[in-house]
């Protein structure tokens, strides 16, 4: 029979052999905190977070690129603010990745919401996602060979309403029943909406992306409620500035005339799906041309391939579409970090 050693205080080099042995089976915080500069974040944070003491005394802030790798630890495992405390004190991985030891104080759930409610407020996930892809055009990885569109549903708690109640949510409007409760307004999501697609049934808001095709690398994301249509969203990504004379690839819901001439404002050249229709059908030529477009729109989906496998999925416990903007930006820079990695390892 196997006998096993006895419980021994830690020794000097302990941590260090455990640390060790999880580079060695592939830890990738391990990496993630060693290709990325988390410091390129830290002028902007400080310059947006930063408030003087009101007197003396009172807990110093933890430091703001440690709350903003909290925030990516997060995104990256999709974990509550409950769950990312308990996994940080509980995780060796973790505590490396943050720069933390077992005597350091970990920002517990109440901080760490109160730190992702603040950059929302802000506007600051935006401003960080634009100033990690000005890193990643400075090591030159977009490649500005095309730019792929695509949307993805985000999904967030289902509400429980009365057939009224979701009748004027629906027109824009806020219930009696929840309006005059302070409480039950703040637990209730009267700007996510239903929609159906494949005879599946999704409650929430879009994730609409601009990637760039050569690298997958997001280059712009809009957020909207589930029931917009992929389509509605296409003005709000694409740029003149850094778009013109791009191929445009998109699959056939991005097929319509505000649609074409949002693509030739911006001065790109339009590589979406042609659409077949009951009484025109496509023919040869153009299912053939689909098909070749296809091999070049067919990366977006490896983008969401990754956020729903590798990064456990696109389901939020957050309410009202802000919030949710804010979580797809830190979920958008998370995969461009990721991504970022793959692409200097070729």
């Amino acid at each position: 029979m196997k006998r096993f050693k006895r419980h021994r205080d830690y020794g000097f080099f302990d941590q260090d052999i455990r640390l060790s042995r999880l580079t060695q089976l592939g830890d990738p915080l391990e990496r993630l905190g060693r290709e990325v500069d988390f410091e390129v974040f830290r002028e902007l944070l400080t310059d947006g977070l930063h408030r003087e003491p009101a007197g003396k005394g009172g807990r110093l802030p933890y430091d703001y690129v440690l709350m903003f790798k909290v925030l990516i630890l997060q995104r990256y495992y999709n974990l509550s603010d409950d769950q990312v405390e308990f996994q940080i004190n509980d995780r060796m991985s973790f505590m490396r990745f943050l720069g933390l030891t077992i005597s350091d104080d970990v920002p517990d759930s109440r901080t760490v919401w109160n730190f992702r409610e603040r950059i929302t407020d802000l506007g600051l996930v935006d401003k960080c996602f634009e100033r990690f892809l000005g890193e990643l055009a400075r090591l030159g990885l977009i490649v500005n060979e095309g730019r792929i569109v695509d949307a993805s549903f985000v999904e967030v708690p289902r509400q429980r309403n009365s057939r009224d109640d979701n009748k004027t949510i629906k027109e824009g409007g806020i219930p009696e029943s929840i309006a005059e409760h302070a409480p039950r307004r703040a637990q209730k999501d009267v700007e996510a909406r239903w929609t159906k697609k494949n005879g599946v049934n999704y409650f929430g808001y879009k994730n609409h992306v601009k990637a760039d095709s050569g690298s997958k690398l997001i280059l712009r994301y809009v957020t909207t409620d589930a029931s917009v249509h992929d389509s509605q969203a296409l003005e709000a990504l694409l740029d003149k500035s850094t778009d013109e004379g791009q191929p445009m690839h998109g699959d056939s819901a991005y097929v319509g005339k505000e649609q074409e001439q949002a693509i030739g404002k911006t001065g790109m050249k339009n590589h979406v799906h042609e659409k077949g229709y009951r009484n025109k059908p496509l023919d040869d030529a153009q299912k053939a041309s689909n098909r070749t477009k296809s091999k070049t729109r067919a990366r977006v989906e490896h983008i969401f391939g990754f956020m729903e496998m590798s990064m456990n999925g696109m389901y939020l416990h957050v309410i009202g579409k802000a919030r949710v903007h804010a979580m797809n930006g830190l979920v958008n820079i998370t995969y461009n970090m990721f991504r970022s990695i793959q692409l200097r390892a070729i």
